[in-house]
């Protein structure tokens, strides 16, 4: 027994030579591979002829000669498939390469076949290996239902994906993630009311790994990863899943089976804010319970949501001002801006406190600023302006009420910098230029004050303190 390890050893290291000088036996025809015969339960012995005919194969993959692969490769196959992991690697190109180029149906169906079936006996022998474990081969089965067989295996497909994405997790391969979600999506399309919470669960399962390797910076692949993940928030957001109400009927019974699971109710959280369903009741409730179970920004944000709904807009900037440090310690600065400007509108719209609305949308700029972002600064730069314009600083007295109007310049001075430093609000900026423009002080009022407006600058006093042009 000991002489036969050695010499297989021996013949292993001397394959080139022997690859050259032996012939693999006869194989069986594809007629007689059709049926296969089912594998004994002790482990096939590895043989020379195993060793050499592993080699043959293999120089003939490297060299792309498939068909000349392909007998060596079966050899091996049906009599030692426990023999090295390059008879599954190997023997998906060879399957393949074989399938493209042949024109007989019966044949692309026994090949079709042969490369499911691989992946099964691959599992078997291999399915403990510590870099490709069952997880991953059956990412890969998953893959060759969609090659081989298409939209006809879709609930195959379907099943080998999910499997492979919740066993290998954040190590799962890119277009395993990719096609998990182009599936499910598929079987969405086909039963919606029966498949939707599946697809939402198979979309964020991804998505979140997709993330997860992308904002790892060791990670080469980081930057495929990012595009990917954008490509299934869009398959997302164009499925109709994504749809409030929709994603009420599924989530309603979860919350309140979950008050107490914060990570379930977390994640319904994230949900509903990725796909901007912040106003169904079902998001304040998964928000609040989260929120007293462990404070995120997420959940204070909800929470803030849910209160301005309400109308308590004191309640809902203090929330958001817990969201605000909650996010700054995760270093979500965009989150931060979006929340500082939330506080600003309310301020500004709903509690008519212009002072505090000036100082969270000059916050958010800062915010913005020191991301390198324009866009969302031109809103916060027409907030001010509208603060500014519904100022009266000066009182109510015939004076007071021509240096009250000394504001508009001042505000159109703040949506004249919106369009400059943010197009996307141009439209919006120049329909307020328009408008308050014609309350400027006119030139008779300005006559009737000449100390007030003898130079070409006013200073608009009061809590605006701003120096602006006269005009």
């Amino acid at each position: 027994m000991k002489f036969k390890s050695l010499l297989v050893v021996a013949l292993a290291a001397a394959v080139p030579a022997m690859a050259c000088a032996k012939k693999p036996k006869k194989v069986a025809t594809p007629e007689e591979e059709k049926t296969v015969v089912a594998e004994p339960e002790e482990t096939p012995t590895i043989t020379e002829e195993c060793v050499v005919n592993v080699s043959l194969f293999h120089e003939s993959v490297k060299n792309k000669q498939y068909a000349d692969a392909y007998e060596p490769w079966w050899e091996v196959y049906t009599t030692c498939p426990n023999a090295n992991k390059s008879i599954y690697s190997d023997g998906a190109k060879i399957v393949e390469a074989l399938w493209g180029t042949t024109k007989d149906a019966a044949e692309k169906e026994r090949l079709a076949n042969l490369a499911i079936e691989m992946q099964d006996k691959r599992i078997k022998w291999f399915g403990n290996d510590p870099k490709y474990p069952t997880a991953y081969i059956l990412g890969e089965k998953g893959l060759a239902y969609l090659d081989f067989y298409g939209e006809s295996k879709l609930a195959e497909a379907h099943e080998c994906l999910q499997a492979s994405a919740k066993g290998m997790g954040a190590k799962s391969k890119i277009q395993v993630l990719v096609k998990l979600v182009d599936v499910s999506y598929a079987l969405y399309k086909q039963d919606p009311n029966g498949k939707a919470e599946q697809f939402i669960a198979d979309y964020e399962l991804a998505s979140n790994y997709l993330a997860d390797q992308a904002g790892d910076a060791s990670n080469k692949n980081a930057e495929v990863a990012g595009k990917q993940k954008d490509y299934v928030d869009n398959i997302f957001a164009i499925s109709g899943a994504a749809d409030c109400s929709k994603l009420d009927e599924i989530y309603a019974a979860a919350v309140k089976d979950n008050l107490s699971n914060l990570d379930m109710l977390q994640k319904i959280a994230k949900l509903y804010k990725r796909v901007r369903c912040t106003e169904s009741d079902v998001y304040f409730a998964a928000c609040e319970a989260a929120h007293k179970l462990q404070p995120t920004q997420e959940s204070a944000a909800g929470c803030a949501s849910m209160s301005a709904k309400k109308g308590d807009y004191e309640q809902a900037i203090a929330y958001y001002d817990q969201a605000i440090k909650l996010a700054m310690q995760e270093d979500a600065m965009e989150d931060v801006a979006d929340y500082q400007y939330n506080v600003a509108v309310y301020y500004f719209a709903n509690l008519k406190k212009y002072p505090e609305a000036r100082k969270y949308a000059l916050a958010s700029i800062s915010t913005l600023n020191g991301l390198g972002i324009s866009k969302g600064l031109g809103r916060c730069y027409i907030i001010i302006g509208m603060a500014y314009a519904a100022s009266q600083p000066y009182g109510n007295d015939a004076k007071g009420h021509i240096l009250n109007k000394t504001v508009y310049w001042a505000a159109v001075d703040k949506f004249v910098k919106a369009k400059q430093v943010d197009p996307s609000v141009e439209a919006t900026a120049n329909e307020y230029i328009s408008s308050y423009s014609k309350y400027y002080p006119t030139k008779e009022e300005r006559f009737d004050l000449p100390n007030e407006f003898s130079g070409s600058t006013f200073y608009v006093g009061g809590w605006i303190g701003e120096t602006t042009s006269i005009r």
